[in-house]
């Protein structure tokens, strides 16, 4: 599903990036990678959704060898990957609605079935009743549930969070932790960065330690 071959990233004039990291992630796993600020997490994240190109080894995703990936067949890939983000990234001026339809909007989905995917997203995430609403009339919590209603309306099946609940207080956090093992109880593989070990331990999943851009410790959990 995701895998490293000796995977270096490295950006001109700085020390952060990725070092000869090697990992495989299987479908249907729920992997959470930690570390220190600037140990790699986003950047490990930002080369499997290729948001980055690695510098030096090859990132396998769904069978794809994204080395070989040609501009023109990057939406198709990201038709298979999910994204969220710490930062929401919605779009203030339109609707919960239409931030949660863009993905499907963009891919050419008919409009009977956008509206549909996107009630049943916003159902699952406790956000339907908010449909209407402009994400800046919403909580952080709420803003970050939209966020990920729009990650997983295509149905991909893989999610990619980065920082998820940052900004959240320790019971929204942990409410987004159980939405995310709802998604992986029905197949989707996740791999989520998060410097928060007091919420993650307790699930006993996967955990991949990441220092200096080296991936150093691979947790199995019980």
């Amino acid at each position: 599903m995701i895998r490293f071959d000796n995977v270096s990233k490295t950006y001109p004039g700085s020390s952060g990036g990725l070092r000869e990291v090697n990992l495989h992630i299987e479908p249907g796993e729920m992997v959470f990678l930690t570390g220190h600020s600037g140990a790699g997490k986003s950047t490990l994240l930002k080369l499997v959704g290729l948001l980055e190109r690695a510098s030096r080894g090859q990132v396998w995703v769904n069978k794809h060898n994204l080395g070989r990936l040609k501009p023109r067949q990057i939406p198709l890939l990201r038709r298979e990957v999910g994204m969220i983000f710490q930062d929401h990234r919605l779009l203030t001026d339109r609707t919960v609605f239409d931030n949660v339809a863009l993905p499907l909007v963009v891919t050419g989905v008919k409009h009977q079935e956008i509206r549909r995917r996107v009630q049943a997203a916003l159902d699952k995430v406790g956000l339907l009743k908010k449909a209407k609403a402009l994400p800046l009339t919403l909580s952080g919590g709420e803003q970050q549930r939209v966020g990920i209603a729009r990650a997983i309306v295509s149905k991909p099946p893989i999610v990619l969070a980065d920082e998820p609940t940052g900004n959240l207080d320790p019971d929204l956090s942990r409410e987004i932790m159980n939405l995310f093992h709802q998604f992986n109880q029905v197949g989707v593989t996740l791999l989520i960065a998060t410097h928060d070990l007091g919420l993650i331990q307790p699930m006993q999943q996967r955990i991949l330690v990441l220092d200096q851009g080296r991936l150093v410790k691979d947790q199995a959990q019980p």
